[in-house]
Parts: structure tokens; C-alpha cells; sequence
């Protein structure tokens, strides 16, 4: 298992590692609140998380990121908090632990950290099973409006009972009904952005005063199991129209959606042949579905605590373990899995147990046992500390690099969402120590592909193509300047 990943490298040994040919993208992953992966973090005297109220503490690590010539920023998001633990319905733990909560809203910084910067992405997440898709693409047209398209939308269905009770429902939907809802509801968001409004419909004709042309704005007339939208459209098109879509999510139902809609997956694993065959199965369906499968890219959570010697990494990660709360990691746990390990002895495993959360945790931690042999509440805790449910690289930034390359390699990821143990420390760490060493090995970009272009230009490093690729569905639906108008009804089928 990769929680700590300190072996002996071939750097080590004094032989050459083979090299990854591609050239890594690399994600900052945050969240609107203290310690986001890490409970407890915040308490060291070297963290600044907790000023996640303060402006300026967006607008800085922004501008960090964006010297550094990171892709983008990843801004994680919950609307309930994390009440398994001890239960039922108990947020003590989280309460007092810091445990993403208090949480606050994502969109609503971005375009501050967007003004100070001109080229980093930014990508939200927001939840498909308590907003209507109607006002929710206003949002998301708006901002990517003022970042100059800069926008990427992480889609998710969402796995907290917590959030569902405090929007009205008795419970979360089961996983594949909310799926099914995700299923459409994304349809009526590229209707409104791609077909709404053709292309050179806005004329801003001041001789004839004419803003837009109304033959070319038109009503969608969504009408399905789940949403009735006639529309059209509130905005006029934005830069990217739709924002880069993102997912998270390798559930069968989270492959399928991600394979055929999602520019970039994140995946979160112990190891890389974790992942591997997640990563193989989405590129195989985005295939099927028409997709070229090398352009979904694939970033894997990594939390790496650097030290210029072995010695001084093992140190700052055995003083960053110091600080973690274990209630704050058994509630995340909790909200995570849906788990409650309150009535597990100290040394009672973990059970395998089929829940409505995120599955793909629990299927990652039966197949990879912890150094201690078995997942009790306590090894749980012990890796949850740093950098949450997934992989940890702790060493100089030629064991890190290391790392980074054997999960390209062997995983075929693209690249990687850097979780912070301590903010902004571990950022600057990776700016200061990894990037040279990534950029000595030739495999991270020295600056932006397309300066002052989209997300998705830099990310999928096709300047001038500001638009979904003509492979994804969305595409299909957007309605270009030299078309003429056709009814709803004839809009193409996803």
C-alpha cells in the first residue's frame, strides 16, 4: 500500500528510473473550509487553513498556483455535514474536530481568485440532485463569463443523508436513481448552453438598436422523467459554452457517466493497480460511446510531504501526524463510507459493507491492506490523518517524482490533485521542491499552452478550441452561426 511510499527508489540505487512521456497536469485540491483532507491539520502552528473565510487567503493561493503554472484549482464541496460517527445523526465529532465544517459556498470565489490571475482553471463542485439544471447554468454561464472561461463543473450526485434531509427529503436517493437524474439532468444543462442561443446571436447593433437577434434565441422544451425546462437559456454563450466537465465517481454508474461525458476524471487509490483498471475500463467505454479515450484525462489524489533528505521528510510527516484528530477522521470516514466505526473494538476489522456513499472508498480499502495488516478504527484513523483516504508520498523530490512517474506508468494516469496536509505549506513545498525535479525530467510544462486562454484549452492543450471536442455529446447539440433554427424536438438524442 502507498500510504506512506518510502521504499528505496532507483535513485537510490543509483540506477535510472524509465520516464513517463507525458507531461503531467496537475490540480490543486481544496475545499472551502479547515484541513479539507487532513483533520486536525489546522491546529499546526505552520497552517493557514483556517482562514478559508478571508478573501485574500483565496486570492493568494491563486496567484501561488498560477506562478507555479498549476492547471487548475479543484474546489471540493459538501451541503451537509458528516454525522455517521457515533450516530445516528451525530455532528459532534465533525463539530469539534473542524471535520469540513463549517464549510462555505465554492462558486462564490472564484471570480475573485479569477482577477488576480490569467491563466489557472477553476473547477467547482456542485451537486445535481438539489438544484434545479435551469438556474444552475445561469450560475456556471456567469462565471465563466467573468473568469473568461475558465470554469470546470465537477458533477455529482452527492452521498451525504445529511445534505438530503436539510433539502427537504428523508434520505438521499439510492446511487442509481441518482445517477439516472444526473443522466438527464446534465442533457437540459448542454441544451441551454450549447443549443439555446446560436452562436452570432448577440449583435450589440447600436445604429439599429438591436442587443440580440430573437430568431436566434429559442426555448429548449425540455420535458422528461425528471425535469420539465422550457427555457431558453438566460445567458447569452459563454466562452467555453459549457464549462470543462469533471467527474469523480468509479462506481459502475460513475464509469459509464464519466465515460461519456466527464474531460477529466478524478480517481482516488492506494496504489496505482488501484486505479489502473478504473482507468482502463472509462477509456474503453468513451470509445463505445464515439470518445477519443486519451482525452479524458485522469488525476489522481496525491498528498506528498517533501524534505530536501529522506530524514527530513519522515520528520515533517511524523510531526503532521501529531496534530490529527481522530474524531475528525473517523467522521469523514463515516461521511465517506457510511460506515460507523463508534462500535468497533480497538482492534475489530473492518467489514465490508455495501452502503449508499462513495463506494469506490470501500472498494479501494478491501483490496489493499494496511502495513499493520488489517483496517481497524485506529489504522484507519492513522492514514486518514495526512491527506485522507488515498496515496502519500513522503521523501526528497526525487523519490517524489519517482512516484509521480510510476503512476503514470503503471496507471496511466495524466496527472495528479495535489490534497494539501498543511496550507499553504504543502503547495509551496511542491512549487520550491518537486517542480524543478518534474521539470528536469521534462514531463511538467514550463507555462501555460494557450496564456490567457480556457481551462480547456490548457487542459486539453488545443489552442483555439475553446468549445466541447466534436467527439463529446455535447457537441452535438451546439447551435452554430451558419445553421438555421429547428425545433426543439429535433434536437439530437444523447
Amino acid at each position: 500500500m502507498s500510504e506512506r511510499n518510502t521504499p528505496a527508489t532507483s535513485h537510490d540505487r543509483g540506477d535510472e528510473p524509465s520516464r513517463a512521456t507525458k507531461k503531467i497536469i496537475l490540480n490543486a485540491f481544496v475545499e472551502m473550509c479547515s484541513g479539507h483532507q487532513s483533520p486536525g491539520l489546522w491546529a499546526h502552528p505552520d497552517d493557514h487553513s483556517i482562514e478559508f473565510n478571508d478573501l485574500d487567503h483565496w486570492v493568494r493561493l491563486a496567484q501561488i498556483l498560477e506562478d507555479a503554472k498549476f492547471h487548475g484549482i479543484f474546489i471540493a464541496d459538501v451541503l451537509g455535514g458528516y454525522d455517521v460517527y457515533g450516530g445516528p445523526q451525530n455532528l459532534k465529532p465533525a463539530i469539534i474536530s473542524g471535520a469540513q465544517l463549517p464549510v462555505n459556498e465554492p462558486l462564490a470565489v472564484v471570480p475573485a481568485m479569477a482577477a488576480a490571475t490569467k491563466n489557472i482553471g477553476f473547477g467547482v463542485t456542485v451537486s445535481t440532485s438539489y438544484e434545479q439544471p435551469y438556474h444552475l447554468a445561469r450560475r456556471l454561464s456567469t462565471v465563466d463569463h467573468l473568469t473568461k472561461g475558465r470554469v470546470g463543473w465537477n458533477v455529482v450526485t452527492g452521498y451525504l443523508d445529511s445534505a438530503a434531509r436539510s433539502l427537504g427529503h428523508k434520505a438521499q436517493a439510492q446511487h442509481e436513481d441518482r445517477y439516472a437524474m444526473c443522466e438527464e439532468y446534465i442533457e437540459v444543462m448542454y441544451k441551454l448552453w450549447q443549443s439555446s442561443w446560436r452562436d452570432d446571436a448577440v449583435k450589440l447593433d447600436k445604429r439599429r438598436r438591436i442587443f440580440t437577434d430573437p430568431d436566434l434565441v429559442r426555448e429548449i422544451n425540455h420535458k422528461g422523467k425528471f425535469f420539465d425546462v422550457p427555457g431558453p437559456h438566460l445567458c447569452q454563450p459563454s466562452p467555453q459554452r459549457t464549462p470543462v466537465i469533471l467527474q469523480a465517481g468509479t462506481s459502475k454508474s460513475g464509469k459509464a457517466f464519466a465515460a461519456k461525458h466527464a474531460e477529466a476524471v478524478f480517481l482516488s487509490g492506494h496504489t496505482p493497480a488501484a486505479v489502473a483498471k478504473s482507468v482502463k475500463d472509462i477509456r474503453q467505454q468513451a470509445e463505445s460511446f464515439g470518445r477519443d479515450p486519451q482525452s479524458v484525462k485522469f488525476l489522481v489524489k496525491m498528498c506528498p510531504i517533501l524534505g530536501r533528505t529522506q530524514a527530513d521528510a519522515e520528520a515533517k510527516y511524523k510531526d503532521l501526524q501529531s496534530y490529527g484528530s481522530f474524531d475528525g477522521a473517523m467522521a469523514l470516514f463515516g461521511g465517506w463510507t457510511g460506515i460507523d466505526m463508534a462500535p468497533y473494538g480497538d482492534d475489530e476489522e473492518l467489514r465490508q459493507v455495501q452502503t449508499n456513499s462513495i463506494r469506490s472508498y470501500m472498494e479501494s480499502l478491501a483490496s489493499n491492506a494496511p502495513k499493520e495488516g488489517k483496517w481497524t478504527k485506529h489504522t484507519l484513523a492513522q492514514h486518514i490523518y495526512v491527506g485522507g483516504l488515498g496515496a502519500i508520498a513522503v521523501g526528497t523530490p526525487e523519490h517524489v517524482a519517482d512516484e509521480f512517474e510510476r503512476w503514470v506508468r503503471e496507471a496511466d494516469v495524466d496527472g495528479f490533485n495535489i490534497a494539501y496536509a498543511l496550507m499553504p505549506g504543502t503547495f509551496q513545498d511542491v512549487v520550491a521542491l518537486l517542480l524543478p525535479e518534474l521539470r528536469r525530467r521534462g514531463i511538467f510544462w514550463d507555462d501555460y499552452s494557450v496564456p490567457g486562454g480556457t481551462y480547456r484549452e490548457n487542459l486539453q492543450g488545443t489552442p483555439g478550441e475553446p468549445h466541447p471536442r466534436a467527439d463529446h455529446p455535447a457537441a452535438k447539440l451546439q447551435w452554430h452561426g451558419h445553421e438555421r433554427s429547428f425545433m426543439s424536438e429535433q434536437l439530437p438524442v444523447l
